[in-house]
């Protein structure tokens, strides 16, 4: 078994190395390094993930709890233990000084120049397991238990990244496509193939472990499966709808709901239910389960939809009542006839047995609707969603009209022809929405408030998310636009995640919320490290339905600033 320290080593290299090659190399020996049953588990750490996205399972581990376990491993006061990370700004250089620290004060001098005894990847992977699956009375002390045990059996390096890795975020600018190139490296096998066989497994450790034990075969044999979900397709905001509609010739048109996206997976008459972000969220949607049951008549099939609360008229609820029904644990059948949901299907990616991810989308559609039953009275709980067909300018005009009319959000107009590609946001789905622009942006600082709402967070600072340095960087602060019972639920959310001190009232939070922010517009800014800043920007609603990385992106912010210019 390969040991933490290897890995760990690994991790201080790539953290010296600004070339995305070099990088990309360092990994690929690594991998190829690891034996085959801690591939998977090492692929993912070298991500900051400790599990699979598509897995459900949740470390659970917070920053007040990451401290104590230091705290208890190393003697050190909480309170220090915070005002170094304050200082450092970061939990895994504060790890390795309080461990180097600690081991100066040991008694001996003999134990000073003693290295702990090495344990494996798989040891803290186990550790990690341990933690993640205490619940109940007594589980913070599991999870501290175990943790302190890691500190404590580690090297001054390895607590860094341990410390890190607690928090999933290794901070080492290694993504999914640094990781795709090294499986190609290391295994050699075509960087596209290891690309196809990341899209229908959504697990890169799968894919490097599969591309190491069966080579270029057996990773084109991989295919999607039955409870695994994959990343959904996304859509992006067209600068110019009529040009890109002119360019298809034809285009298939589809009202954009206002809800919150969901994959069905079936199974017989077994139905699992995945959120955007991947999250199973069957239990708190026993009605939709029975919907899918009833309706879907397929053997096996995943499906590609949008879960939207209705009112007794059958009009959509604001986007925040669909978000109470996929957050619910408790009471779940009182919620259910309390805010009742309309499924509306547009899409297909496997059918009894076959992926059908590379099929064209208007064949995709004709299977789709010939496994998909309902009156027009069951129309009310499911439908496959209305297409139309056409290059008509007035014609598409007119079915977004009756979208925004109906309470929806506007258009998506697809390429009749395009493939299914999971996770990629491209030319092949376009929104058009109203003008108002907005951005889904993540938070990265706050401000407590003042007045009656000093005990509330009432100022955020938001970033958009770079996908080449995986960095999150600011463009703005956010105060407007929220009620009180908002400002009570965002502050319930952050508390969790506040990072460091707090200096006159502000701290760091960590990015895991992201919010969507209307505002006027972009401006050059030197007082944001992303270069931009946000004029005049307002809360619109909390976009518990995305994921961070699933922000704006640098990249669109230069975009829309670039197109504001055009205008003047």
């Amino acid at each position: 078994m390969t040991s933490f320290r290897e890995f760990a080593e690994t991790c201080q290299a790539i953290e010296k190395i600004s070339s995305t090659i070099d990088t990309t190399n360092r990994v690929a020996d690594l991998l190829k390094k690891v034996d085959i049953e801690e591939l998977p588990t090492t692929t993912h750490f070298i991500m900051s993930k400790v599990f699979p996205a598509w897995s459900g399972k949740q470390l659970g581990i917070g920053t007040s709890l990451l401290y104590t376990s230091l705290s208890k491993a190393s003697g050190m006061p909480v309170k220090s233990i915070q005002t170094l990370v304050r200082t450092t700004g970061d939990i895994g250089d504060a790890a390795l000084l309080i461990l180097k620290e600690k081991r100066k004060n040991q008694v001996t001098f003999s134990s000073f120049l003693e290295e702990p005894p090495e344990f494996s990847i798989m040891e803290v992977y186990n550790r990690f397991k341990i933690a993640s699956e205490a619940s109940g009375k007594g589980s913070q002390e599991v999870k501290i238990r175990n943790l302190q045990y890691l500190f404590n059996s580690s090297t001054p390096r390895e607590a860094k990244y341990i410390a890190r890795l607690a928090l999933e975020e290794l901070r080492i600018g290694v993504g999914e496509g640094v990781v795709r190139d090294a499986i190609a490296k290391a295994f050699s096998v075509p960087a596209d193939v290891v690309e196809h066989a990341f899209m229908v497994t959504n697990d890169l450790g799968i894919v490097a472990a599969t591309s190491k034990e069966g080579g270029l075969e057996a990773l084109e044999r991989l295919g999607i499966e039955i409870n695994r979900p994959i990343k959904m397709m996304l859509s992006q905001i067209s600068p110019d709808i009529d040009a890109d509609i002119k360019e298809m010739k034809e285009a298939a048109v589809e009202w954009k709901f206002d809800g919150a996206r969901v994959q069905v997976h079936k199974d017989g008459d077994s139905v699992t239910l995945f959120s955007r972000k991947l999250e199973n969220v069957t239990d708190s949607l026993p009605d939709l389960v029975e919907i899918v049951r009833k309706h879907v008549k397929a053997e096996s099939a995943i499906l590609d939809g949008e879960a939207v609360a209705v009112d007794e008229d059958g009009k959509p609820r604001a986007f925040q009542e669909i978000l109470k029904r996929f957050r619910r644990k408790y009471n779940v059948e009182e919620k259910a006839l309390d805010i009742p949901i309309q499924l509306n299907l547009f899409d297909i990616m496997y059918l009894n047995g076959k992926t059908l991810i590379d099929l064209p989308l208007i064949e995709r559609r004709k299977l789709l609707e010939s496994c998909v039953e309902s009156s027009v009275e069951d129309s009310k709980a499911i439908c496959v969603d209305k297409q139309v067909i056409t290059g008509d300018l007035e014609v598409i005009e007119q079915i977004y009209r009756e979208a925004l009319e109906a309470g929806h959000e506007g258009l998506v107009i697809k390429n009749p022809n395009s493939i299914y590609s999971p996770g990629k946001r491209g030319k092949n789905w376009l929104k058009k929405k109203p003008l108002m622009e907005t951005l889904d942006l993540v938070v990265v600082g706050a401000e407590w408030g003042f007045g009656r709402r000093a005990n509330l967070i009432g100022s955020y600072t938001v970033a958009c998310y770079d996908p080449k340095t995986l960095r999150f960087l600011q463009v703005g602060k956010v105060g407007t636009g929220l009620t009180d019972e908002q400002l009570k639920e965002l502050t319930e959310m952050l508390s969790g995640l506040m990072e460091g001190g707090e200096a006159g009232g502000v701290f760091a939070i960590r990015p895991k919320i992201v919010l969507e922010i209307a505002f006027e517009e972009i401006q050059k800014s030197p007082n944001y490290n992303s270069g931009f800043a946000l004029r005049f920007p307002r809360f619109v609603r909390i976009r518990d339905d995305k994921a961070p990385e699933e922000a704006d992106t640098i990249q669109r912010i230069g975009k829309v600033y670039s197109q504001q210019l055009k205008r003047l």
